[in-house]
């Protein structure tokens, strides 16, 4: 069986040359895992409302975005990446 292969693409690599990776601490569980490891989720405040965004000035309005690392686990478990292809119908054939 082929390995499977992520449907995403990281954007930080880990290489030899980059030596001991930094940890960090994934947002939902706490979970110490390297930085190379996890994925960008941003979390913040947003007005969808298209009548109150006419009402009110842009610059008035503090609408902070709050940088969040997630561990592989986390992010199949909250539907932020899905599983490679392969393991999928690896999964189906098993029901």
């Amino acid at each position: 069986m082929p390995i499977s292969q992520a449907p995403y693409t990281r954007k930080y690599a880990h290489t030899a040359s980059r030596g001991h990776e930094s940890l960090v601490t994934c947002g939902y569980c706490g979970r110490q895992v390297p930085r190379y490891k996890t994925f960008i989720k941003f979390r913040g405040f947003r007005i969808t409302d298209p009548t109150i965004l006419q009402q009110v000035d842009r610059n008035d309005i503090h609408m902070g975005r709050q940088k969040m690392y997630v561990c592989p686990s986390c992010a199949r478990f909250h539907k932020i990446v899905q599983r490679g292809k392969t393991v999928q119908k690896k999964h189906q054939a098993r029901r």
